[in-house]
């Protein structure tokens, strides 16, 4: 990865931080308002300093990170992550969530395959219940 001057594009910091899987991607999610820079709505060609405060939307989770270093090439997603530092609440919010998310899904078990004989005749006697 190479050290960028001052500042370097918003889209593109997005993407060498491995935010976002291509410039576009990037690009469309700031012009969507998914990328807030200090709080405040941003463009695309914003220019992202160290220090920089983001609060990115990608899906259904939120990171609220500070840049810590720019670059303007992609990399390893190792070397990636020593580009910012995510706070805690976001980083807690985020596994609560997921664990959250997990616990829901828990609960339920697919079936392996199709009813057999037997568990037809149950399930048409539990319909027979209800109708009653």
């Amino acid at each position: 990865m190479t050290d960028a001057p001052d500042n370097v594009r918003l889209d593109l910091w997005l993407w060498a931080a491995r935010f976002f899987k291509t410039r576009s991607l990037a690009k469309q999610a700031v012009e969507s308002g998914k990328v807030d820079v200090g709080g405040q709505r941003a463009k695309p060609a914003r220019g992202v300093r160290a220090g920089d405060l983001l609060r990115i939307v990608r899906g259904e989770e939120t990171f609220e990170i500070e840049v810590l270093r720019l670059s303007t090439s992609r990399g390893p997603a190792k070397v990636a992550q020593t580009l910012y530092r995510e706070s805690e609440d976001s980083r807690k919010a985020r596994e609560t969530r997921l664990a959250d998310l997990r616990a829901a899904r828990a609960g339920y078990h697919p079936p392996e395959g199709k009813p057999d004989k037997r568990a037809r005749r149950l399930i048409r006697a539990l319909g027979d219940i209800d109708a009653s």
